[in-house]
């Protein structure tokens, strides 16, 4: 028998293999859930969700479809019902983001239409493809938790001085699509809390900020100079707000966003 907070619970994560899915796979594996990962085929297998499953065999599955298309949600959702029960938590993880770096960039004047509107289409619409796809059946047990991974950029605009030092022409410009996408789910959030409420289906925004992942020395400088707690949020950090919003400890919680980012919105 599997003890912890979510014990006998099903889970999904969306961007399973991204950079935070591992992260949010592995909490609810510690409280119990068995959890189903949602990727795109074709994306590589992360060595983080690799070894979760070694340990985890008959309580982490991955299921391979796109948030930008409900029938292959649809079709995830059939096959994790039949292997692991229907779902009662879902994080919509999976983004679209452009961490610091020389790669290609844009001057905001030239940034095309469809690399904005791109952003949007995983970070938003897919979201809201999720909860399209997997809300109704937590309406139906009168239960459910969604939690909606956003971003301390949903609440503030990146400072630009954190990037001049990185040899781009253009400079790098955090993408403006990142933080409107972000900024657009925790008013969706708020939405679905309210629609979905009466029913027992509670969904909230966590939303952390600058979470550790091999940048550069130059940027983690300047970031951290930002940061009250004096460092970058690292995965121990995480587990614990995604937990008390996915569990019964945060049963009055709905439409709220929670920010873990060290006090860096607090300024």
């Amino acid at each position: 028998m599997i003890a912890g907070p979510l014990a006998e619970r099903v889970a999904v994560v969306t961007g399973a293999l991204g950079r935070l899915g591992p992260i949010w796979c592995e909490a609810l594996l510690n409280a119990g859930a068995s959890v189903a990962g949602i990727d795109l085929e074709g994306s590589p297998m992360a060595p983080a969700f690799r070894a979760l499953q070694d340990r985890n065999p008959a309580r982490l599955r991955l299921y391979r479809a796109d948030v930008r298309d409900r029938k292959s949600l649809e079709a995830a959702r059939g096959q994790c019902e039949a292997d692991l029960g229907v779902p009662t938590v879902l994080v919509n993880n999976a983004g679209i983001d452009q961490p610091p770096s020389p790669a290609k960039t844009y001057r905001i004047q030239d940034i095309p239409a469809e690399v904005f509107r791109g952003v949007l289409d995983v970070n938003l619409v897919g979201a809201f493809h999720a909860a399209q796809t997997f809300g109704p059946a937590m309406v139906g047990l009168g239960r459910g938790s969604i939690i909606n991974i956003g971003s301390l950029y949903a609440s503030v605009s990146p400072d630009a001085r954190a990037y001049d030092h990185l040899p781009c022409d253009p400079p790098f410009l955090k993408p403006p699509a990142y933080g409107a996408s972000k900024a657009a789910l925790v008013n969706l959030t708020r939405y679905l809390s309210t629609h979905w409420g009466p029913s027992g289906v509670r969904v909230n925004a966590l939303s952390p900020g600058g979470v550790e992942g091999g940048q550069d020395e130059a940027f983690k400088r300047k970031f951290i100079g930002r940061v009250p707690l004096g460092r970058m949020a690292v995965a121990r950090d995480l587990g614990g707000p995604l937990i008390f919003l996915a569990s019964d400890a945060s049963s009055y919680v709905t439409g709220v966003e929670l920010l873990v980012d060290g006090g860096y919105t607090a300024w």
